[in-house]
């Protein structure tokens, strides 16, 4: 299929739109790793990702078809966006709790500090992005960003959980390259629930194999009041919404620009942390400060790519 490739100036207000949307979607998205450690002692990770993927898209279709209309859900691209979402989205969101659930937070986040870097080497490939020295300095600055607010420099461990995130990093930033380019005649809501369905049949078909082999993935404990507002914040804000600003700041502003934001999670998280009575963490202050430092540095040349959605 042929995909569209645009090389304009960008204006002053799409790339602050598009960092504000980027911004907005970490924001939010923080708000499912303390989730996940809340609800990985007693879920297994496949079973939560399903649970995710099914109340994400039970709630962004209803939507969808609310704001544009049946006929235009309808007739959208979904075959494309099942094949693109299927392999990438759909098994991303697994290899990340699979990550979370056998490393720690902090190799964890700086194993997700890597996605600037292979979101920028997909868009050099595809000839949409000429690193320019701003650029590259703006990307240093985001990883070194990355890897002070996590308070740690030593050199992150390797092992199954390192390697689940780093793949679960490129399928994300395929997958988010794909579902923007793929689908010009869609608005982000489409470039959202298309490739999340995807997902979710993909999850769906591994979660019943899973359980036809054998294995125990099915949750047999009762669920708690409070588990399942956890549940919810995971879905909603974890995947749903944060997955919906993302995709349109990728729209605006390209995949690369876009993911520099994911650098300053740390300190989002440490923010939500703090109302469930954790201490103020300088580290991930100053970290963030840092990766903010270096999306301005990146942009100070006003050339880009960008696919309008």
């Amino acid at each position: 299929m042929a995909v569209a490739h645009h090389h304009y100036e960008l204006s002053p207000a799409l790339m602050l739109r598009g960092n504000a949307l980027g911004l907005s979607s970490m924001l939010i998205w923080s708000m499912a790793f303390p989730a996940a450690d809340i609800l990985l002692k007693s879920w297994d990770p496949m079973a939560l990702t399903l649970f995710r993927f099914v109340l994400s898209v039970l709630f962004l279709i209803p939507i969808w078809i609310m704001i544009e209309g049946w006929q235009k859900v309808r007739s959208a691209p979904w075959l494309r966006g099942i094949l693109i979402g299927g392999p990438t989205f759909g098994i991303a969101p697994y290899l990340l709790l699979v990550s979370q659930d056998l490393t720690s937070a902090i190799t964890a986040a700086i194993l997700a500090s890597t996605l600037p870097i292979v979101s920028t080497l997909l868009e050099v490939v595809t000839g949409e992005r000429k690193l320019r020295i701003t650029f590259v300095l703006g990307l240093a600055l985001s990883v070194v960003g990355a890897i002070v607010a996590t308070g740690q420099i030593e050199a992150v461990s390797l092992g199954w959980g390192a390697l689940a995130m780093l793949g679960s990093v490129v399928l994300f930033a395929v997958g988010s390259y794909l579902a923007v380019r793929n689908f010009p005649e869609v608005t982000p809501l489409g470039h959202t629930v298309l490739p999340l369905v995807g997902g979710l049949i993909v999850t769906a078909t591994i979660y019943i194999g899973m359980i036809a082999y054998g294995l125990d993935v099915i949750p047999r404990h009762h669920i708690s009041s409070t588990e399942i507002v956890w549940l919810v914040i995971y879905a909603l804000a974890g995947l749903a919404i944060s997955q919906l600003l993302w995709v349109a700041a990728v729209g605006q502003i390209g995949v690369a620009l876009a993911s520099f934001h994911i650098n300053a999670t740390p300190f989002y998280v440490m923010i939500l942390m703090l109302f469930l009575g954790a201490s103020w963490d300088w580290p991930a202050a100053i970290g963030a400060s840092i990766v903010i430092l270096g999306v301005v540095v990146a942009q100070l040349r006003r050339r880009g790519c960008v696919v309008q959605s």
